[in-house]
C-alpha cells in the first residue's frame, strides 16, 4: 500500500487508511470543489513508527516514542517526492498546512474538532517532515486521549493520517455552518469571519464577525460586527504570529461573498446529504477556498418519514415520561404498536397497526408525537396546552409560544367534531358512570380497576404450542388491543379528583394561600408508587435487623450483590414489584427482577439512613397529617354548609387523587410479560444461531423477530448506534421539522442567577445539591437535595432521603411532583438547565411555593 497518496486519487472508501480528514477533501476534490491542491501521508506510515508501542496507552509514553522516532528514509523520500510533484512551490520556500488526519475523526457522532494539531505556513522538506512527526505525537495529546474515552473508542483503534496541502494566504477566514448550531434551523448559513489565517476564528480568540444568510434567497437575515482586535498571520520564514489588530466596524466580508459562502455551503450538505461545518478562507485575490468539511455532530435528528408538506411541531413523549435515553428498537416498535390503539380508542383506525399511528414519529431513538394537527384546531389549542400546564408545565408555554406562527395558523374551527368523537368515547367506557362510581366510592373504584387488570393480566399469557411466529404475533396484538383499554377504565377515577379540588378553590373564593391546596395532596393513600417505596423502606429495616447482611449491602457494590443469591425478603419484594425499573415504558430494558442492581443500590441508601426523624413512613405520615389537618383548616375558614363541601371535596380529592399512578402500573406489569415472552422468542432464535444472545431480540422489531433470517449484523450495527445515541446530552421536548427547537428561540439561555420553573410541593427547604442523571447506583444522602433531567418511578427510592427536589421537566401534576408532595418534600419542576447550572455540593435552597432555587 502506497505512503502517500493525492487528494483526487482518495475517496470516501478510504477512511481507515486516510483518516476523516483527507477522506473528506478527496471526496470535495473529486467533486470539483475549490479545495487546496495536497496529499496524505497514508495510515500506514503512522502504523510503523507507533510499532514498538505494543499496548502502551500511556498518553506521555506515546508522545515520547513518536517524538524520538527516526522517520524512515523511505517515507521522507516519498513526502519530499510529493511535494516536488503536486506542491512544486514549496521547494523554493512556498508554505503548505500540515494537518492530522485521525481515523476517528469528522465522524457522524464525534467531530473531533481540534484534537489533534495543525500546522500552519510550514515552510521547507525537513519542516514538513518535523510537523508531520508532532501531528503523529498529536494523537497522544491528553486532551485527544480524553475526547476519545468520552466517546467510547478505543485508543489502540485509532490511527492517523496526516495531510499537506498549499497554504492559502488568506485575507479573510473563518467558519460556516449550513444549520443553526444554537437553534437547530437547517438551511440557514452561519458564519463567523475575521481578517487573517482562520486560526483566530476557530480557536475563539478572536471577537468575529457573525452573519446568517438564506441560501435558497442569498438573503442576509442578521449581521453582528465584532471587534476582531487580533489576527493571526503568517510569517516570511514559516510559522504565523498572533498580532493585534484593528479591522474597525466594517464588516470582513461583502453581501456577495457571503452569497457565495452559502452557495458553497449548501453544494456540500447536498454532496453528503447531512448539514456541515466547513472551514473555508478567501485568499489575496478574492478567490473562495474551502479547507475542511465535516458533518454537525450536535444537532439533534429530524424525524423519520416527516409526513406533508409545511411545517410541523414533535413533542418529545420520551422526555415527558422521563425518558432521556433512547429507545431500544424492540422498544420502540412497541410504543408504535400502542400508538395504533390509542388512534383507534379516538376513533382513527390505523391500517398497519406496527407501523404506528399517522402522528407517532421517531428521531434520535426517541419517541415524538406530531402536535401539528392540535396547534391547527382551536379545539387543541383550547385543551392540550391546559394539560400541559400540569404535566409539562415549560412544553405548555413553548406550545403558546408556537401560536402567532402563520405556518402554523388555525385550519379546523368547528368544536364539534371533537365533541361527537369524546361523546362516543364515554359512551362507549361509559366514562360517566366510572366518574360518579369513583367519587361515591374510591376505594370500591380501586378494587374494581385492579381486579379487571388481574383478569386481564391472566388472559396475557401466548396459546399452548404457539410456533414462534404466533407467539411474535400474539405480542402485537396484545400491544394494539389490550394495553390502550386499560386508560378509560382508570383515568377516569384519577380525573375526578380535578373537579373536586376546583370546587373546593371556587367555594374557598381566595380564601387559600399558594400551595394551601398542594399541601392537601401530601400522603395521599392509593398510590402504587408510593406504596413500593414504603415497602422498599420496610425491607431495608427488615435487612438492618441481620447485621451481617446490611453490612454485606453497605459495603459491597450494588452490581455484585445482584449476581449472588438475594435474601428472601429481598426476592419477596421483587416478586411483587420486579416488573418495574426506570425508563420502563421501554419494552426492550430489562426489569428489575432481571438485575435488581438499582434496587440493591437504594436498600443500601436506606441502610444508611440513621434519624428517625427522616424516616421515610414517619415523613409520609407527617404529611398525611398535615394534608388532614389542612382539610379542616380550610373547610373551617368558610364554616357551615360551604365548609361541609370544601371538606367532602378536598377529602375525595385525597382518596382519587393517587390513583393517578395506577395506569402506568398497569401497563408496565403487561409490558414486563410481554417482555418475558419475548426473551423466549430471543432464546429460540439463539439457539438457532440466528441471534448471539437471547436480550439481541429487543435490538429487532417485531416484524424482525418472525422473520427467519440471521439478523446479527443488523442488531451489531444499532447496538452501536444505541450507544452513540446515550451519549447524546440533550434532547428537545419541542422540534419543528426544519429542525428548530422552539426552546432555544424563545429563551437561549437563562438569566445570570435566575433559576426559576413551576411550584410542585410546598414548603421551603436549603440543604446541600446532588445532581444525577442515572438513578441506577447513585447514592443520596439523607437531606441532600435531589437536582435531576427527569423522573420516572424508578427514580422515586430516591425521594425518600431526599431533603428537596428539583426537576428539568414537568409541572405540577406530573410524577415527580405528585410523589414529591406525598412525600412531603419541597420541589420546583421545570428548572431549565438545572442540571448544569447546579453542581453537587453546592448549597442550594429550594421553595417548592414560590418555585424558585437560589
Amino acid at each position: 500500500m502506497d505512503a502517500i497518496l493525492k487528494f483526487p486519487d482518495i475517496d470516501g472508501s478510504m477512511l481507515a487508511l486516510v483518516g476523516g480528514k483527507a477522506a473528506n477533501l478527496g471526496v470535495l476534490t473529486r467533486a470539483g470543489l475549490p479545495v487546496p491542491p495536497g496529499f496524505c501521508v497514508t495510515t500506514e506510515a503512522y502504523r510503523a513508527i507507533t510499532a514498538g508501542l505494543g499496548d502502551v496507552t500511556d498518553a506521555a509514553a506515546a508522545r515520547k516514542h513518536i517524538l524520538d522516532a527516526t522517520i524512515p528514509a523511505g517515507l521522507a523520500r516519498a513526502v519530499v517526492a510529493a511535494l516536488s510533484e503536486t506542491l512544486p512551490e514549496t521547494l523554493s520556500g512556498g508554505p503548505v498546512a500540515v494537518r492530522s488526519s485521525a481515523t476517528a475523526e469528522d465522524l457522524p457522532y464525534a467531530s473531533f474538532a481540534g484534537q489533534q494539531d495543525t500546522f500552519l505556513n510550514v515552510t521547507g522538506p525537513e519542516a514538513v517532515l518535523d510537523a508531520v512527526r508532532r501531528c503523529w505525537a498529536s494523537l497522544w495529546t491528553d486532551r485527544a486521549v480524553a475526547y476519545r474515552e468520552s466517546n467510547g473508542i478505543d485508543h489502540r483503534a485509532v490511527s492517523l493520517a496526516v495531510v499537506v496541502q498549499r497554504m492559502v494566504d488568506a485575507r479573510t477566514a473563518g467558519v460556516l455552518f449550513t444549520a443553526d448550531p444554537v437553534t437547530g434551523r437547517r438551511r440557514r448559513a452561519v458564519v463567523d469571519a475575521a481578517p487573517g489565517l482562520g486560526e483566530s476564528v476557530v480557536s475563539g480568540a478572536v471577537n468575529p464577525d457573525h452573519f446568517l444568510i438564506d441560501p435558497d434567497s442569498g438573503r442576509v437575515l442578521e449581521r453582528r460586527i465584532g471587534d476582531k482586535r487580533l489576527a493571526v498571520r503568517p510569517l516570511p520564514d514559516g510559522g504565523v504570529v498572533h498580532e493585534a489588530a484593528d479591522a474597525g466596524a466594517e464588516p470582513c466580508l461583502t453581501d456577495d461573498e457571503l452569497r457565495e459562502l452559502a452557495t458553497l455551503g449548501a453544494r456540500v450538505e447536498e454532496l453528503y446529504g447531512v448539514p456541515q461545518d466547513l472551514e473555508w478562507a478567501f485568499d489575496q485575490a478574492g478567490t473562495l477556498w474551502l479547507t475542511q468539511a465535516r458533518p454537525i455532530t450536535t444537532l439533534f435528528p429530524l424525524p423519520a418519514g416527516h409526513r406533508g408538506e409545511g411545517l410541523r411541531a414533535y413533542f418529545c413523549f420520551s422526555v415527558a415520561q422521563g425518558v432521556l435515553r433512547p429507545f431500544t428498537p424492540m422498544g420502540m416498535a412497541a410504543a408504535r404498536a400502542v400508538s395504533a390503539g390509542v388512534s383507534g380508542l379516538f376513533g382513527f383506525p390505523v391500517a398497519a397497526p406496527l407501523a404506528g399511528a399517522p402522528a407517532f414519529a421517531e428521531a434520535g431513538g426517541r419517541l415524538f408525537v406530531d402536535l401539528t394537527g392540535v396547534l391547527r384546531s382551536r379545539v387543541g389549542r383550547a385543551i392540550v396546552p391546559r394539560v400541559f400546564d400540569v404535566m409539562e408545565a415549560r412544553s405548555a408555554r413553548l406550545l403558546r409560544g408556537l401560536f402567532d406562527d402563520p405556518r402554523l395558523g388555525v385550519t379546523r374551527r368547528s368544536v364539534w367534531p371533537f365533541v361527537r368523537r369524546l361523546a362516543a368515547i364515554m359512551v362507549r367506557h361509559r366514562l360517566p358512570v366510572t366518574f360518579v362510581r369513583a367519587l361515591a366510592d374510591p376505594a370500591g373504584a380501586e378494587r374494581r380497576v385492579r381486579r379487571q387488570a388481574d383478569a386481564h393480566l391472566s388472559r396475557l399469557a401466548p396459546p399452548p404450542g404457539a410456533s414462534l411466529t404466533e407467539r411474535v404475533d400474539h405480542v402485537a396484538r396484545t400491544l394494539i388491543r389490550e394495553v390502550v383499554p386499560i386508560a378509560p377504565r382508570v383515568f377516569p377515577v384519577a380525573a375526578a379528583a380535578l373537579p373536586m379540588l376546583l370546587l373546593a378553590a371556587r367555594l374557598l373564593k381566595g380564601r387559600a394561600a399558594p400551595g394551601e391546596l398542594q399541601t392537601v395532596l401530601r400522603g395521599a393513600p392509593r398510590n402504587v408508587t408510593t406504596e413500593m417505596d414504603l415497602a422498599l423502606w420496610a425491607l431495608a429495616r427488615r435487612l438492618r435487623e441481620d447485621p451481617e447482611v446490611a453490612a454485606r449491602f453497605l459495603a459491597e457494590p450494588p452490581e455484585l450483590l445482584a449476581r449472588e443469591p438475594l435474601p428472601a425478603p429481598v426476592r419477596a419484594f421483587l416478586d411483587e414489584y420486579g416488573h418495574r425499573a426506570v425508563a420502563e415504558i421501554d419494552l426492550g430494558l430489562p426489569r428489575w427482577s432481571e438485575d435488581p442492581t438499582q434496587v440493591i443500590g437504594m436498600l443500601a441508601n436506606y441502610l444508611r439512613l440513621e434519624d428517625p426523624a427522616l424516616a421515610p413512613d414517619v415523613l409520609f405520615a407527617k404529611g398525611a397529617a398535615e394534608a388532614e389537618a389542612m382539610v379542616e383548616e380550610l373547610a373551617g375558614r368558610v364554616g357551615g354548609l360551604r365548609g361541609r363541601v370544601v371538606r367532602f371535596a378536598l377529602g375525595r380529592a385525597r382518596e382519587l387523587v393517587g390513583v393517578r399512578e395506577l395506569p402506568k402500573f398497569l401497563i408496565v406489569r403487561i409490558f414486563a410479560a410481554l417482555r418475558a415472552q419475548l426473551l423466549d422468542v430471543g432464546r429460540e432464535l439463539a439457539g438457532r444461531g440466528l441471534l448471539d444472545a437471547p436480550g439481541d431480540v429487543f435490538f429487532l422489531t417485531l416484524a424482525e423477530a418472525k422473520s427467519g433470517r440471521d439478523l446479527r449484523g443488523r442488531v451489531a450495527v444499532r447496538r452501536e448506534r444505541h450507544e452513540r445515541e446515550l451519549r447524546r446530552r440533550h434532547v428537545p421536548r419541542l422540534l419543528l421539522s426544519d429542525g428548530t427547537e422552539p426552546e432555544a428561540v424563545a429563551s437561549g439561555q437563562p438569566a445570570e442567577g435566575a433559576l426559576t420553573g413551576s411550584p410542585a410541593s410546598p414548603g421551603q427547604v436549603t440543604g446541600v445539591a446532588r445532581v444525577v442523571l442515572d438513578p441506577v447506583g447513585a447514592r443520596l444522602e439523607p437531606g441532600e437535595i435531589l437536582v435531576c433531567p427527569s423522573t420516572d418511578p424508578g427514580w422515586t427510592p430516591l425521594f425518600l432521603t431526599a431533603g428537596g427536589l428539583v426537576m428539568e421537566m414537568g409541572g405540577s401534576n406530573s410524577h415527580g411532583a405528585v410523589v414529591a408532595r406525598e412525600y412531603g418534600i419541597p420541589a420546583v419542576v421545570g428548572v431549565a438547565h438545572a442540571v448544569e447550572r447546579l453542581r453537587t455540593g453546592q448549597t442550594v435552597t429550594v421553595d417548592g411555593t414560590a418555585g424558585t432555587v437560589a
